[in-house]
């Protein structure tokens, strides 16, 4: 049994019970894109890993991806809409600028007793927001919770940009968190980084208030995200390795205790550098960047889906949850599933 190191004296945890996810029908392949920029299917597979991703149509939002996966983790937890206590919507690609993306799921839901709100960490996003919830369950303040990754990041790119178009794809996630007291089972350790001065490694400057919408931008593309990949990449290994290790040191955990690491999906050499270094075979790292792409705060929540539903995760697995986004912001979490 792992070590507890954040359970309070109730030991009251927050459970995982049900998971979703969705993803546009619409696909754009390495050959599609081959016909937007200089670029093709061998060069995006080698340096990302990437075959396809889904692309939202226009009436397709983050809010109606996001209510789409919640209904499908909901389903799949056997629990209905109006149950739920609290919504957290991990994005960086909102409905508008307000209200939050999560009023939208909340009404489109039916989760007329919910409390909601956004949550901005970039790819950390999904993280960031399950520690959260796993604060007010412990401390007893809520009983059940949806988190959702979500994003649409295909609206904010510039499809001349060959360095940040092939990456990005949209899809939602959603998991189902219930306060239950069965030992062994929840979220056990988590923890939580940022370093803001590293802001510009990736960014999108329009149009907060340091851009604002009446002021013409000097550089017209400053629209769209901006990504520094060599920086990125570095950083993103270095973290997701410290943040892995943090959490096997506090549950006094080693690798052989561990089902599966589901790493946010950036970069398939970015996971594979990092599961080299953290010496994880294979078959304990889950990636299926090949099929979305990018999806930053969907990633994690996507790929925990797609584990259950091939029957790669089961109850009583111990699983890490890792991410690393913009901001830059990096987070793990130690799960019995």
């Amino acid at each position: 049994m792992p070590k507890d190191t954040q359970d309070p004296p109730s030991r009251h945890r927050a459970v995982i019970t049900g998971c979703g996810a969705y993803a546009p029908p619409k696909l754009l392949t390495n050959d599609d894109l081959s016909r937007i920029v200089e670029t093709s299917d061998e060069w995006i597979t080698t340096r990302t890993g990437i075959k396809v991703r889904h692309i939202s149509e226009d009436h397709e939002t983050t809010a109606s991806l996001a209510a789409e996966a919640a209904k499908r983790a909901l389903e799949h937890a056997k629990v209905r809409a109006d149950e739920i206590d609290l919504i957290i919507v991990g994005t960086i690609t909102p409905e508008m600028v307000f209200p939050s993306t999560a009023c939208f799921v909340q009404d489109a839901i039916g989760a007329t007793n919910a409390w909601v709100f956004d949550l901005s960490a970039a790819c950390s996003g999904f993280v960031y927001a399950l520690h959260v919830a796993q604060q007010f369950m412990e401390n007893g303040r809520i009983n059940k919770a949806l988190i959702i990754g979500a994003e649409t990041l295909t609206k904010i790119i510039n499809w001349k940009d060959r360095a940040s178009c092939i990456l990005f794809g949209d899809g939602a996630g959603a998991v189902v968190l219930e306060r239950k007291t069965d030992q062994g089972r929840g979220i056990l350790y988590s923890t939580m980084g940022a370093d803001g001065s590293q802001w510009g490694t990736l960014n999108c400057k329009a149009h907060g208030s340091r851009y604002p919408a009446h002021r013409p931008l000097e550089n017209p593309d400053d629209i769209y995200m901006e990504i520094n990949g060599r920086e990125i990449y570095q950083q993103a290994v270095r973290r997701i390795v410290e943040s892995v290790k943090s959490c096997l040191d506090h549950c006094d955990l080693t690798i052989d205790d561990i089902r599966m690491v589901i790493s946010h999906q950036m970069n398939a050499r970015i996971i594979e550098s990092a599961a080299k270094r953290l010496k994880l075979p294979d078959e304990k790292v889950f990636v299926n960047i090949a099929d979305y792409g990018n999806t930053s705060a969907a990633s994690v929540p996507i790929a925990l889906d797609e584990c259950v539903r091939t029957g790669q995760i089961e109850r009583g697995d111990i699983i890490v949850f890792v991410a690393f986004g913009a901001g830059v912001t990096w987070g793990a979490s130690v799960v019995e599933f």
